[in-house]
């Protein structure tokens, strides 16, 4: 049984696919809604959070421990550097999104402007949205710094780091709030993991009552 319990605009879920298409192995995706708590789920995910992957007989939560376990259970292709500096500023930066981008933007606009809406938990915070419309810009400047000097966001190869931004990235646009014209940059790296083929289950998602920008699936934006 090979099983993803996910969202379809859940970052973390997202984030965990795009490695998952990278190397190929193909899962059944089952969308689960954290907040309704349901106990068949929280019998084999005390947590209560997606994602969570059926693998190998092995039951795996936490975005970050599955891409881990992916990569060193199917190495091909490698999504960490094999250099100790490098494979640390993947870390770093996937962390960076994982946490400091989806705790500043994500939650702000994604959550407020969908999830409430989908779980029916109450009206969007237009102070939360107005801050996470700001931080946005904050962080799409440092993706834009970072590319001016490198081929990806970790070095001269792609890895988790990528992936990390990517989804976070994708779900915001699946939703138009992000300013591509910002930085050059960001949109060229943004346009080329895009262009991927791990990419291509994504840009099919709909997720009903909330349709994509006419760009959202276009590989030339």
């Amino acid at each position: 049984m090979r099983r993803l319990y996910h969202m379809p605009l859940s970052p973390f879920c997202r984030k965990v696919r795009l490695v998952l298409a990278e190397k190929k192995i193909e899962v059944e995706l089952v969308e689960e809604r954290p907040w309704e708590k349901r106990m068949d789920y929280l019998r084999l995910n005390p947590s209560g959070q997606i994602p969570m992957l059926r693998l190998d007989g092995l039951t795996l939560a936490d975005s970050s421990a599955i891409c881990e376990y992916l990569d060193e259970k199917y190495p091909a292709p490698p999504l960490l550097p094999r250099n100790p500096a490098d494979r640390a500023e993947a870390r770093r930066l996937a962390a960076w999104f994982d946490d400091k981008f989806h705790h500043e933007v994500t939650k702000n606009l994604l959550y407020e402007r969908v999830n409430k809406r989908i779980a029916k938990s109450g009206y969007p915070d237009s102070a939360a949205i107005k801050a996470g419309a700001k931080n946005i810009k904050y962080h799409i400047d440092y993706i834009g710094w970072l590319m001016d000097q490198r081929r990806w966001l970790a070095g001269d190869e792609m890895s988790i780091a990528d992936f990390a931004a990517a989804a976070q990235l994708s779900a915001l646009d699946y939703i138009n709030d992000v300013d591509w014209a910002r930085s050059p940059a960001m949109k060229d790296w943004y346009s080329k993991i895009k262009s991927r083929p791990a990419f291509r289950t994504l840009l099919a998602d709909l997720v009903p009552g909330f349709p994509p920008p006419a760009h959202y699936a276009d590989l030339d934006f």
